[in-house]
């Protein structure tokens, strides 16, 4: 498994999952298997250049070339500066037990781990006596199905050319020399002043069922399925928490600006809970975050911010445009509802978004119309 990454062909989408965007390259991750190199020189007609295959791939970040890239539970840095023939430079192994994107729960390094499964219908029967003890806790008893493939975005407090820019989904984001990343239960960093040389530099507990990562400015805010974080990271090296908001169960992105987040909440596969919805926060006082409003959607998943338009992909029901310059009453734009969608990435006139049906990119210089720019589908 380890002697598995390499660089291959360009291959069709198949099974889509995180995406980032790095100079004139869209990475988009394959499942569980690799990496799509595609060349976005012209976003009309954007080019499948090569595949990067990487077992266990979920997440990505790159800095100055580099790659950092999860292999199940290894931390992978490749230097892509050819992209269509990259050379890993530095493996960390078992960096990650509790981070095998698609296979929730983590992995026993000693004994090996999953990476395959098969879906059966099983019944067990379990017998309980009252013990008086008050009501059985049903948070800790549900089933958890697996799905893999997020998405993510990244600062640089130093030189923000030399690093890419992700979504709402990701688990991976880079802020000045540090990569972060979050798995079920803490933050992990590592030192990446050397790019090619990348160390690990400590972990931060959060909670648990830790889902996402998104950075704005010098905060980190971290999705969970019960509420959302946030860190103070003007000293890089040393994450504080500000504050928390918790809420009912729900898969659970964010993204934000200087005074409000927006988070969506959906329901189904692990996600559990029954609500489905886009909460905005004040977070004008970052330890005191409070809900501003809450709007009923679909099946809401990531979400991209520019100034006061709000790209949200709400699941089957499409691809939503807001204005939210008044967010106590945001404003429908566009409504994209023939597409499954995913997560997106705003580019200042241009989106990525990403879902069931493929990778789509869309001209929004005009919010209220949007304008698809080009499609690369899905092959099954």
């Amino acid at each position: 498994m380890r002697n598995g990454v390499k660089a291959g062909t360009a291959r069709t989408l198949k099974n889509p999952g995180k995406i980032y965007f790095y100079g004139k390259y869209i990475l988009v991750n394959e499942r569980n298997e690799g990496i799509h190199v595609i060349d976005n020189s012209n976003p009309r007609m954007p080019r499948n250049l090569s595949f990067i295959e990487i077992p266990g791939n979920g997440d990505m970040a790159v800095r100055d070339n580099i790659l950092f890239a999860n292999s199940y539970i290894d931390l992978v840095a490749l230097d892509i500066s050819n992209p269509s023939s990259p050379t890993i430079v530095k493996r960390i192994e078992g960096i990650f037990p509790m981070l095998t994107d698609g296979l929730w729960g983590g992995a026993e390094t000693k004994e090996g781990m999953l990476v395959e499964y098969v879906l059966k219908d099983t019944v067990y029967k379990y017998y309980f006596e009252d013990c008086g003890n008050g009501p059985l806790n049903h948070d800790n008893i549900y089933r958890r199905e697996f799905e893999g493939g997020d998405i993510s975005m990244d600062n640089s407090k130093s030189n923000p050319s030399q690093t890419g820019k992700g979504g709402s989904m990701a688990r991976f984001t880079i802020y000045d020399k540090y990569l972060y990343s979050v798995d079920m239960t803490s933050l992990q960093l590592f030192d990446i002043s050397t790019p090619r040389d990348p160390k690990v530099w400590s972990k931060v507990n959060i909670g648990w069922e830790i889902e996402t990562i998104f950075p704005f400015k010098d905060k980190l805010f971290i999705g969970s399925t019960t509420g959302m974080f946030i860190y103070d990271v003007s000293d890089a090296a040393h994450p504080k928490q500000l504050g928390q908001f918790s809420h009912a169960r729900g898969c659970d992105p964010v993204v934000a600006n200087d005074k409000y987040a927006y988070v969506t909440l959906r329901t189904g596969t692990r996600c559990v809970g029954n609500l489905n919805q886009l909460d905005v926060l004040d977070i004008s006082d970052l330890t005191n975050p409070k809900l501003i409003k809450t709007y009923p959607m679909q099946e809401p998943a990531g979400l991209g911010l520019d100034n006061n338009i709000l790209f949200l992909c709400d699941g089957p029901a499409g691809l939503k445009v807001y204005d939210v310059e008044n967010p106590a009453e945001i404003k429908l734009l566009d409504w994209q509802s023939d597409i499954k969608t995913f997560d997106v990435i705003p580019l200042g006139s241009s989106l990525l978004m990403v879902g069931e049906d493929g990778l789509f990119q869309y001209d929004y210089a005009d919010p209220k119309n949007l304008i698809l720019l080009s499609k690369i589908p899905i092959v099954k």
